[in-house]
């Protein structure tokens, strides 16, 4: 009996093949995105107050993802590990400053202390203590976790390293809802300070306690305020601390060339460890200011907040960390209009769908670089 031989395709028609499919990408996001376009602009149009407005609450919750999403592209820039346990160091956090909060009252230790403080002043300085606390903790448990679940795996498979990580977010997911760690159910966050909250409408006025905004008033509290000055104030430290300093150059070194970078005297491993440092502080942040402004937490609430920074990472370029900072606010911004447009449910759908769509079309990110062929 005679055999069949199957010859494979030659890579130019395969290449020609996914050219086709390409195009089919590109109508679909022709289509999908006109149609989101129309949806906006018209609203927009009929209602401008309400669409600015979106806008802003778009802003806010993208400021927070990108102070998780800056953690995630800086680790797979130096390791390439996609960290998934990043989002629970997150939720570490935000229960670290709630107990300095609400148990111990550390947000009120500076004018117990010297009475004579002004309010402002006090204010701040508590604040600014939780939030070290935080970044603190979140450090010391990022850099265990690097140096007992990362490290050993260092040249494995990425496999391995990547179902690790899953297994370390599990863990922290499921510990952190013991009722002797953290909770199951979803808890109240006290807010470490008042908050104020400003309406524009033929000017910029301070609400009042007891008082509602006028029709067509715009409204923006201190709560953006403070995420919007920490992320951007985060996003311009990183850009220096990476293309500025001595230890952002051991870290582009690393990034590109391991051995190299050993041969040349850098303490990779020191390097890793900062790296993932690094990334905990800025998450330990975003999750205190998370919970300041949606004022409920609980154990599994870094899940999403955690995937969506990841997304955003990917779609700005993951291992770009401006990439990664208009990533976070291309999320934030998909979400709030969604959300307030065609449906809430449909918000992360939304979201996902946007990634899928420029990855068709980029799928190195809109800021990432194509990896040149080897010969």
């Amino acid at each position: 009996m005679q055999q069949t031989v199957t010859v494979p395709r030659s890579t130019a028609a395969a290449r020609r093949s996914g050219a086709h499919l390409a195009w089919i990408g590109w109508a679909f996001l022709a289509v999908v995105g006109a149609g989101a376009l129309w949806l906006v602009l018209s609203q927009a149009v009929r209602n401008p107050t309400l669409f600015i407005q979106n806008v802003l609450d778009g802003l806010k919750l993208g400021f927070v993802y990108a102070l998780i999403a800056l953690g995630y592209t800086m680790v797979y820039g130096i390791v390439r590990l996609i960290n998934f346990a990043h989002g629970d160091v997150f939720m570490v956090g935000a229960f670290i400053s709630f107990y300095a909060v609400s148990r111990f009252g550390l947000h009120v230790w500076a004018a117990a202390a010297f009475p004579g403080l002004p309010d402002l002043w006090s204010t701040v300085i508590g604040s600014l203590t939780v939030v070290l606390l935080c970044i603190i903790v979140c450090v010391v448990l990022a850099v265990t976790i690097e140096r007992v679940a990362y490290k050993p795996l260092r040249d494995a498979p990425r496999i391995a390293a990547l179902i690790t990580a899953i297994g370390v977010s599990f863990f922290l997911e499921y510990f952190g809802a013991l009722y002797f760690v953290f909770s199951p159910r979803f808890i109240p966050y006290q807010r470490p300070f008042e908050v104020v909250t400003w309406y524009i409408s033929s000017g910029i006025h301070r609400l009042q306690p007891g008082e509602t905004t006028p029709p067509n008033s715009i409204t923006f509290s201190n709560i953006f305020l403070v995420i919007a000055v920490a992320a951007v104030a985060i996003q311009v430290f990183l850009q220096f601390l990476v293309h500025r300093t001595k230890i952002g150059k051991a870290m582009r070194a690393t990034s590109f060339d391991k051995p190299t970078a050993r041969l040349m005297g850098i303490n990779v491993d020191g390097i890793i460890s900062f790296t993932f440092a690094v990334g905990a502080a800025f998450a330990g942040l975003g999750g205190m200011l998370f919970a300041i402004a949606y004022p409920s937490i609980h154990a599994q609430m870094g899940i999403l907040p955690g995937l969506k920074a990841f997304v955003a990472a990917v779609l700005g370029g993951i291992g770009s960390i401006p990439g990664a900072f208009v990533g976070a606010l291309i999320m934030g911004q998909a979400e709030a209009l969604t959300k307030s447009y065609i449906s809430t449910p449909m918000a992360d759908a939304i979201a996902f769908t946007i990634l899928i769509l420029v990855l068709l079309i980029r799928p190195t990110g809109l800021f990432g670089e194509a990896a040149g062929e080897k010969a």
